[in-house]
Protein backbone atom coordinates (compact mmCIF):
# COMPACT_ATOMS: atom_id res chain seq x y z
CA UNK A 1 0.00 0.00 0.00
CA UNK A 2 1.22 3.48 -0.87
CA UNK A 3 -0.37 6.63 0.58
CA UNK A 4 0.73 10.10 -0.49
CA UNK A 5 1.92 12.49 2.20
CA UNK A 6 -0.89 14.92 1.40
CA UNK A 7 -3.67 12.37 0.82
CA UNK A 8 -6.65 12.49 3.19
CA UNK A 9 -8.07 9.15 4.29
CA UNK A 10 -10.72 9.33 6.98
CA UNK A 11 -10.74 6.91 9.89
CA UNK A 12 -12.96 3.96 9.03
CA UNK A 13 -12.10 3.74 5.33
CA UNK A 14 -11.20 0.22 4.18
CA UNK A 15 -8.29 -0.08 1.76
CA UNK A 16 -7.33 -3.41 0.24
CA UNK A 17 -3.87 -4.79 -0.27
CA UNK A 18 -1.71 -2.84 -2.71
CA UNK A 19 -3.89 0.27 -2.89
CA UNK A 20 -2.31 3.55 -3.98
CA UNK A 21 -3.78 6.90 -2.92
CA UNK A 22 -1.87 9.85 -4.34
CA UNK A 23 -1.37 13.32 -2.87
CA UNK A 24 -4.46 15.50 -2.42
CA UNK A 25 -6.84 12.60 -3.02
CA UNK A 26 -9.66 12.10 -0.50
CA UNK A 27 -11.23 8.83 0.71
CA UNK A 28 -14.24 8.98 3.02
CA UNK A 29 -14.71 7.01 6.23
CA UNK A 30 -17.43 4.84 4.66
CA UNK A 31 -15.54 3.98 1.47
CA UNK A 32 -14.28 0.49 0.65
CA UNK A 33 -11.45 0.10 -1.89
CA UNK A 34 -10.55 -3.36 -3.16
CA UNK A 35 -7.07 -4.74 -3.71
CA UNK A 36 -4.87 -2.77 -6.08
CA UNK A 37 -7.20 0.21 -6.43
CA UNK A 38 -5.31 3.33 -7.54
CA UNK A 39 -6.75 6.73 -6.62
CA UNK A 40 -4.84 9.43 -8.48
CA UNK A 41 -4.01 12.95 -7.39
CA UNK A 42 -6.99 15.08 -6.42
CA UNK A 43 -9.67 12.41 -6.92
CA UNK A 44 -12.45 12.27 -4.30
CA UNK A 45 -14.10 9.06 -3.08
CA UNK A 46 -17.09 10.08 -0.98
CA UNK A 47 -19.84 8.43 1.04
CA UNK A 48 -20.61 4.71 0.91
CA UNK A 49 -18.58 4.05 -2.24
CA UNK A 50 -17.29 0.53 -2.95
CA UNK A 51 -14.66 0.14 -5.69
CA UNK A 52 -13.63 -3.30 -6.94
CA UNK A 53 -10.16 -4.79 -7.22
CA UNK A 54 -7.76 -3.38 -9.79
CA UNK A 55 -9.73 -0.23 -10.58
CA UNK A 56 -8.17 3.17 -11.26
CA UNK A 57 -9.78 6.50 -10.42
CA UNK A 58 -8.02 9.31 -12.26
CA UNK A 59 -7.33 12.84 -11.11
CA UNK A 60 -10.24 15.03 -10.04
CA UNK A 61 -12.92 12.42 -10.61
CA UNK A 62 -15.60 12.62 -7.90
CA UNK A 63 -17.27 9.34 -6.96
CA UNK A 64 -20.18 9.06 -4.52
CA UNK A 65 -21.12 12.67 -3.92
CA UNK A 66 -24.79 13.42 -3.27
CA UNK A 67 -27.03 13.40 -6.36
CA UNK A 68 -28.40 16.39 -8.18
CA UNK A 69 -31.87 15.56 -6.88
CA UNK A 70 -33.80 18.07 -4.79
CA UNK A 71 -35.45 15.31 -2.74
CA UNK A 72 -32.13 13.89 -1.53
CA UNK A 73 -31.62 16.20 1.44
CA UNK A 74 -34.76 15.02 3.24
CA UNK A 75 -33.94 11.35 2.70
CA UNK A 76 -30.38 11.87 3.97
CA UNK A 77 -31.81 13.20 7.20
CA UNK A 78 -33.84 10.02 7.58
CA UNK A 79 -30.67 7.94 7.41
CA UNK A 80 -31.43 6.11 4.16
CA UNK A 81 -28.22 4.40 3.02
CA UNK A 82 -27.05 5.57 -0.40
CA UNK A 83 -23.82 5.18 -2.32
CA UNK A 84 -21.97 3.90 -5.39
CA UNK A 85 -20.76 0.41 -6.24
CA UNK A 86 -18.14 -0.03 -8.97
CA UNK A 87 -16.90 -3.44 -10.10
CA UNK A 88 -13.43 -4.80 -10.73
CA UNK A 89 -10.86 -3.38 -13.17
CA UNK A 90 -12.78 -0.17 -13.83
CA UNK A 91 -11.12 2.85 -15.42
CA UNK A 92 -12.68 6.17 -14.40
CA UNK A 93 -10.87 9.02 -16.14
CA UNK A 94 -10.32 12.66 -15.23
CA UNK A 95 -13.18 14.88 -13.97
CA UNK A 96 -15.85 12.17 -14.14
CA UNK A 97 -18.75 12.48 -11.69
CA UNK A 98 -20.65 9.42 -10.49
CA UNK A 99 -23.38 10.34 -8.01
CA UNK A 100 -24.79 8.22 -5.20
CA UNK A 101 -28.19 6.59 -5.46
CA UNK A 102 -31.44 7.69 -3.81
CA UNK A 103 -34.50 6.23 -2.09
CA UNK A 104 -36.19 6.13 -5.51
CA UNK A 105 -34.02 3.12 -6.35
CA UNK A 106 -32.38 0.75 -3.89
CA UNK A 107 -29.96 3.46 -2.79
CA UNK A 108 -26.98 2.61 -4.98
CA UNK A 109 -25.67 3.68 -8.36
CA UNK A 110 -23.83 0.73 -9.92
CA UNK A 111 -21.20 0.12 -12.60
CA UNK A 112 -20.11 -3.43 -13.42
CA UNK A 113 -16.69 -4.95 -14.05
CA UNK A 114 -14.25 -3.60 -16.66
CA UNK A 115 -16.00 -0.26 -17.10
CA UNK A 116 -14.06 2.20 -19.26
CA UNK A 117 -15.36 5.69 -18.53
CA UNK A 118 -13.58 8.53 -20.31
CA UNK A 119 -13.00 12.09 -19.10
CA UNK A 120 -15.88 14.37 -18.07
CA UNK A 121 -18.54 11.65 -18.15
CA UNK A 122 -21.46 12.14 -15.75
CA UNK A 123 -23.39 9.18 -14.32
CA UNK A 124 -26.37 10.39 -12.28
CA UNK A 125 -28.14 8.82 -9.32
CA UNK A 126 -29.53 5.29 -9.42
CA UNK A 127 -28.05 4.37 -12.81
CA UNK A 128 -27.53 0.63 -13.23
CA UNK A 129 -24.63 -0.06 -15.60
CA UNK A 130 -23.50 -3.51 -16.78
CA UNK A 131 -20.09 -5.05 -17.40
CA UNK A 132 -17.57 -4.14 -20.11
CA UNK A 133 -19.16 -0.83 -21.05
CA UNK A 134 -17.42 2.12 -22.73
CA UNK A 135 -18.59 5.70 -22.21
CA UNK A 136 -16.71 8.23 -24.35
CA UNK A 137 -15.84 11.77 -23.27
CA UNK A 138 -18.70 13.96 -22.02
CA UNK A 139 -21.38 11.30 -22.26
CA UNK A 140 -24.08 12.32 -19.77
CA UNK A 141 -26.48 9.88 -18.13
CA UNK A 142 -29.49 11.21 -16.23
CA UNK A 143 -30.99 9.40 -13.24
CA UNK A 144 -32.18 5.77 -13.30
CA UNK A 145 -30.66 4.95 -16.70
CA UNK A 146 -30.01 1.24 -17.32
CA UNK A 147 -27.17 0.13 -19.60
CA UNK A 148 -26.52 -3.49 -20.60
CA UNK A 149 -23.23 -5.35 -20.84
CA UNK A 150 -20.82 -4.39 -23.65
CA UNK A 151 -22.73 -1.22 -24.54
CA UNK A 152 -20.89 1.80 -25.95
CA UNK A 153 -22.05 5.41 -25.65
CA UNK A 154 -20.31 7.95 -27.87
CA UNK A 155 -18.93 11.27 -26.74
CA UNK A 156 -21.15 14.32 -26.11
CA UNK A 157 -24.27 12.13 -25.93
CA UNK A 158 -26.95 12.89 -23.31
CA UNK A 159 -29.27 10.10 -22.16
CA UNK A 160 -32.69 10.95 -20.71
CA UNK A 161 -33.68 9.66 -17.27
CA UNK A 162 -35.15 6.13 -17.05
CA UNK A 163 -33.94 5.17 -20.54
CA UNK A 164 -32.81 1.56 -21.05
CA UNK A 165 -29.89 0.80 -23.37
CA UNK A 166 -29.66 -2.89 -24.18
CA UNK A 167 -26.72 -5.26 -24.29
CA UNK A 168 -24.07 -4.59 -26.97
CA UNK A 169 -25.75 -1.41 -28.17
CA UNK A 170 -23.79 1.37 -29.80
CA UNK A 171 -25.01 4.95 -29.33
CA UNK A 172 -23.24 7.26 -31.76
CA UNK A 173 -21.47 10.37 -30.58
CA UNK A 174 -23.34 13.69 -30.30
CA UNK A 175 -26.69 11.91 -30.28
CA UNK A 176 -29.52 12.73 -27.87
CA UNK A 177 -31.28 9.67 -26.54
CA UNK A 178 -34.78 9.85 -25.06
CA UNK A 179 -36.18 6.33 -25.62
CA UNK A 180 -35.07 2.73 -25.15
CA UNK A 181 -32.62 1.04 -27.52
CA UNK A 182 -33.09 -2.66 -28.22
CA UNK A 183 -30.12 -4.96 -27.47
CA UNK A 184 -27.51 -5.39 -30.22
CA UNK A 185 -28.66 -2.28 -32.12
CA UNK A 186 -26.97 0.93 -33.22
CA UNK A 187 -28.67 4.29 -32.68
CA UNK A 188 -27.73 7.79 -33.74
CA UNK A 189 -29.20 11.24 -34.32
CA UNK A 190 -30.86 14.05 -32.42
CA UNK A 191 -33.21 12.66 -31.35
CA UNK A 192 -31.52 9.30 -31.68
CA UNK A 193 -33.27 6.44 -33.48
CA UNK A 194 -32.33 2.83 -34.20
CA UNK A 195 -30.51 2.77 -37.50
CA UNK A 196 -29.27 -0.84 -37.75
CA UNK A 197 -27.74 -3.70 -35.86
CA UNK A 198 -24.44 -2.99 -34.12
CA UNK A 199 -22.69 -5.39 -36.46
CA UNK A 200 -19.18 -4.43 -35.42
CA UNK A 201 -19.97 -5.09 -31.79
CA UNK A 202 -21.82 -8.38 -32.22
CA UNK A 203 -19.23 -9.79 -34.63
CA UNK A 204 -16.60 -9.27 -31.93
CA UNK A 205 -18.63 -11.29 -29.44
CA UNK A 206 -20.58 -13.99 -31.27
CA UNK A 207 -20.06 -16.71 -33.86
CA UNK A 208 -21.22 -16.39 -37.45
CA UNK A 209 -24.40 -18.40 -36.89
CA UNK A 210 -25.53 -16.19 -34.01
CA UNK A 211 -24.84 -13.02 -36.01
CA UNK A 212 -26.91 -14.39 -38.89
CA UNK A 213 -29.81 -15.12 -36.54
CA UNK A 214 -29.63 -11.58 -35.15
CA UNK A 215 -29.68 -10.15 -38.69
CA UNK A 216 -32.81 -12.20 -39.49
CA UNK A 217 -34.43 -11.11 -36.23
CA UNK A 218 -33.69 -7.44 -36.88
CA UNK A 219 -35.26 -7.62 -40.34
CA UNK A 220 -38.37 -9.33 -39.01
CA UNK A 221 -38.76 -6.97 -36.06
CA UNK A 222 -38.08 -3.66 -37.80
CA UNK A 223 -38.57 -4.14 -41.54
CA UNK A 224 -41.36 -6.66 -42.06
CA UNK A 225 -44.27 -4.35 -41.32
CA UNK A 226 -46.73 -4.75 -38.48
CA UNK A 227 -46.37 -3.56 -34.93
CA UNK A 228 -43.03 -3.92 -33.15
CA UNK A 229 -44.50 -5.64 -30.09
CA UNK A 230 -46.63 -7.95 -32.22
CA UNK A 231 -43.55 -8.95 -34.24
CA UNK A 232 -41.55 -9.51 -31.04
CA UNK A 233 -44.25 -11.70 -29.49
CA UNK A 234 -44.49 -13.85 -32.62
CA UNK A 235 -40.72 -14.21 -32.92
CA UNK A 236 -40.29 -15.04 -29.25
CA UNK A 237 -42.56 -18.06 -29.62
CA UNK A 238 -40.45 -19.46 -32.45
CA UNK A 239 -36.82 -18.68 -31.65
CA UNK A 240 -34.40 -20.75 -29.60
CA UNK A 241 -31.53 -18.26 -29.90
CA UNK A 242 -30.82 -16.62 -26.55
CA UNK A 243 -29.75 -13.30 -28.04
CA UNK A 244 -32.89 -13.08 -30.17
CA UNK A 245 -34.98 -13.80 -27.07
CA UNK A 246 -33.29 -10.88 -25.33
CA UNK A 247 -34.30 -8.55 -28.17
CA UNK A 248 -37.90 -9.73 -28.08
CA UNK A 249 -38.25 -9.61 -24.30
CA UNK A 250 -36.74 -6.12 -24.21
CA UNK A 251 -39.32 -4.88 -26.72
CA UNK A 252 -42.21 -6.55 -24.89
CA UNK A 253 -41.24 -4.96 -21.56
CA UNK A 254 -40.69 -1.49 -23.04
CA UNK A 255 -42.72 1.42 -21.71
CA UNK A 256 -40.84 4.54 -22.90
CA UNK A 257 -41.11 3.77 -26.60
CA UNK A 258 -38.50 2.55 -29.07
CA UNK A 259 -37.24 5.10 -31.63
CA UNK A 260 -37.42 3.59 -35.10
CA UNK A 261 -36.23 5.21 -38.32
CA UNK A 262 -38.00 8.51 -39.11
CA UNK A 263 -40.41 8.67 -42.02
CA UNK A 264 -38.90 9.54 -45.43
CA UNK A 265 -41.95 11.51 -46.49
Amino acid sequence: MKIGKFAVIEDGAVLGEGCVVEDYAFVSKDAVLGSGVWVKQGARILGHTHIGDGSTIYSYAIIGDIPQDISYISEAREGFLTGVKIGKNATIREFCTINSGTHKGDGFTRLGDNAFVMAYVHVAHDCQIGNNIIFANNATLAGHVEVGDFAVIGGMTPVHQHVRIGESCMIAGASALAQDIVPFCLAEGNRAYIRSLNLVGIRRRFDKETVEELVKAYRLLFRSGGGLKENAAALLEKTSVEQVKKMCEFILTNSRGIPTAPSKE
